[in-house]
């Protein structure tokens, strides 16, 4: 497999274009956004004039776009790409989407005789940049082995994981955001209640890291907010609350009652009130430090 076309170049799918190229592939690449396509042809990809140009003519298409609206748009909607790409082609979205677009993809694609991935990304643009993403597929055995080959130039080959079947991907990675998102609330409540208490925020937070209720988040991920004042604004409070919608919807579609993710999405959609669409992912601990009067900052 040589040809591949990758549409959608923002902050995580940009780098991932990249790294194909610089693995080897023969890549041709689409963004509505002028710039992003200007980058793209920088580092050697082939811009396409629309989303259905980036898909004739390649044996793999991968998407990395906001959200289900703009799958099912790019996918299925006027010039989509789905009737452009060659019968027998394999078609990946490694966007964080829904089941229920994902089946709607998955009934096109067999009518259209293409094998299809949904396998979704985390690591953040750190990630996409170093090209060590997590990727979680779901699919048949036989494309997710197709598509080995492309994970490997954008991922941690120890952390590309098949999942399961069609939608299982999806499935995955909207939990995997719910489990983050939920400690960013935890994280926040539990070192603004500490310091407001009394204790000096750096030793609450080293008992923290070697006590059992240590976690990758609290360990690294909150570091950029207490050591910088940062709130990685490349990931925007717009797509956060979006993942925590669809979370919810999941649980709803079967069956399981979920009151902390229910509230934590609230929190979320509350900082996002507060601070705008585009304020960073971990917005949710800046709206600690602002109920508590403190800022969350170890001395260096």
């Amino acid at each position: 497999m040589r040809a591949v076309g990758f549409i959608g170049l923002g902050n995580m799918g940009g780098p991932m274009c990249g790294h194909l190229v610089r693995a080897g592939f023969d890549v041709c690449a689409y963004d509505i956004d002028a710039t992003a396509h200007a980058r793209a042809r920088d580092v050697g990809a082939r811009a396409a004039g629309s989303a259905a140009e980036c898909a004739r003519d390649v044996e793999a298409l991968i998407t990395m776009l906001p959200g289900p609206a703009q799958v099912e748009q790019v996918w299925l909607g006027d010039g989509g790409v789905m009737d452009a790409l060659p019968p027998g082609s394999l078609g990946v979205d490694m966007s964080t989407s829904s089941r229920a677009v994902g089946e709607l993809l998955l009934d096109a694609a067999r009518r259209r005789g293409i094998e299809l991935l949904d396998a979704p990304v985390a690591g953040q643009s750190i990630g996409a940049q170093a090209g060590t993403l997590a990727i979680y597929a779901g699919g048949s055995d036989s494309a997710f082995e197709r598509g080995r080959p492309l994970f490997e130039a954008v991922g941690d080959p120890e952390r590309i994981l098949h999942v399961g079947g069609h939608g299982a991907g999806y499935t995955v990675k909207l939990l995997l955001n719910l489990t983050w998102f939920i400690q960013a609330v935890a994280t926040g409540e539990v070192l603004t209640v500490g310091v407001r208490a009394g204790v000096q925020l750096g030793k609450l937070y080293e008992a923290l890291v070697r006590s059992p209720a240590n976690s990758n988040f609290l360990e690294r991920d909150v570091r950029m907010v207490l050591d910088d004042g940062a709130y990685d604004e490349a990931f925007p409070m717009r797509l956060v609350t979006k993942d925590l919608g669809l979370a919810v919807e999941l649980a709803r579609d079967v069956g399981m009652p979920v009151e902390l993710t229910a509230l934590v999405e609230q929190i979320h959609r509350r900082a996002r009130v507060l601070y705008g669409d585009d304020a960073g992912e971990i917005s949710a601990i800046r709206l600690y430090e602002d109920l508590a009067g403190v800022e969350l900052r170890l001395t260096k």
